[in-house]
C-alpha cells in the first residue's frame, strides 16, 4: 500500500542499508528488508461487523418487538394502532440498514478497524503479504536460493522473516524469533530504525553461521530498505 509519507528518515534507511551491506560481508546470504505502513485494508473484517450489528439489531426486535415498536410509537407521535406484517418488516429494514450503515461508517476509522481485527486474521494478512513481496523481490532470485526477507507492518505491529529454499533446509523458523523478538522491542519504543538493524545483525550472524561467504560471492539483491 502507498504511504503518504516515509516512515523511516532518510539517516534511518541509510543506516539499515548499511547494516545489510555489513551482514552480507560474512554470508553467501542476501537479505532483503521491507517496512510497510499497512499489510491489508480488512474492509472484509468492516463488512462482517457491519452485518453483525445489523443482525444484532434484528434479533433485538424479534425479541422485544413491542417495546420497540411501541418505542417507535412514541417517537413518531401516532396513535397506539395494530402493526401490520408489512409495516414491521418496513421498520426492520430501516433499523438494520441503519445499524449497518452506522457501524460501517464508524469503521471508515482505520484503527478502529484493526482493533476490532482479530489477532489471529491480522497474523495471516501480514504473514501472506510478507509472502508475497519474498515471492516478488527475492524468491529464487539468488544463485544458491539464499534470499530471506525482513518484513515488519507498522500499524498491525509484526514482523515476519520467509526465507528461500535452502536456507529454509537448514535453519528451523523458530531460529528467527529473537530477530523478530529484538526488531518488535525497539519499534515498541517508536526506533523503527534501530529494530531493523537489530533484525539485520541477528539475521546476518545465523546466515554466516550456515552460508559463510565465498570468495567469489556477488550481491546479487540491492542492500537498500523498501518502503511500500
Amino acid at each position: 500500500m502507498a504511504q503518504t509519507a516515509p516512515i523511516l528518515s532518510a539517516e534511518d534507511r541509510e543506516r539499515v542499508s548499511a547494516a545489510v551491506h555489513a551482514a552480507e560481508q560474512r554470508t553467501a546470504g542476501e537479505i532483503v528488508t521491507i517496512v510497510t505502513g499497512q499489510s491489508d485494508s480488512y474492509r472484509d473484517v468492516a463488512l462482517a461487523w457491519s452485518a453483525a450489528m445489523a443482525f444484532v439489531a434484528l434479533l433485538a426486535l424479534a425479541v422485544a418487538s413491542d417495546f420497540y415498536l411501541g418505542l417507535y410509537d412514541r417517537l413518531t407521535g401516532g396513535w397506539v394502532q395494530q402493526w401490520h406484517p408489512r409495516e414491521v418488516f418496513a421498520v426492520a429494514a430501516l433499523v438494520a440498514l441503519l445499524k449497518f450503515a452506522g457501524m460501517w461508517l464508524m469503521l471508515l476509522w482505520t484503527p478502529l478497524r484493526l482493533w476490532l481485527t482479530p489477532g489471529a486474521v491480522k497474523h495471516r494478512r501480514v504473514r501472506r503479504r510478507a509472502v508475497t513481496c519474498f515471492r516478488v523481490g527475492a524468491e529464487r532470485r539468488t544463485h544458491g536460493r539464499t534470499g530471506i526477507l525482513i518484513y515488519l507492518s507498522m500499524r498491525e505491529r509484526r514482523a515476519e522473516i520467509v526465507a528461500d529454499s535452502a536456507i529454509a533446509a537448514q535453519v528451523a523458523p523458530e531460529v528467527w524469533g529473537e530477530a523478530m523478538a529484538g526488531l518488535l522491542e525497539h519499534v515498541r519504543h517508536g526506533h523503527v530504525g534501530d529494530g531493523m538493524i537489530a533484525a539485520v545483525e541477528q539475521v546476518g550472524a545465523v546466515l554466516a553461521q550456515h552460508f559463510p561467504c565465498s570468495e567469489n560471492d556477488i550481491n546479487e539483491l540491492p542492500d537498500r530498505l523498501i518502503e511500500v
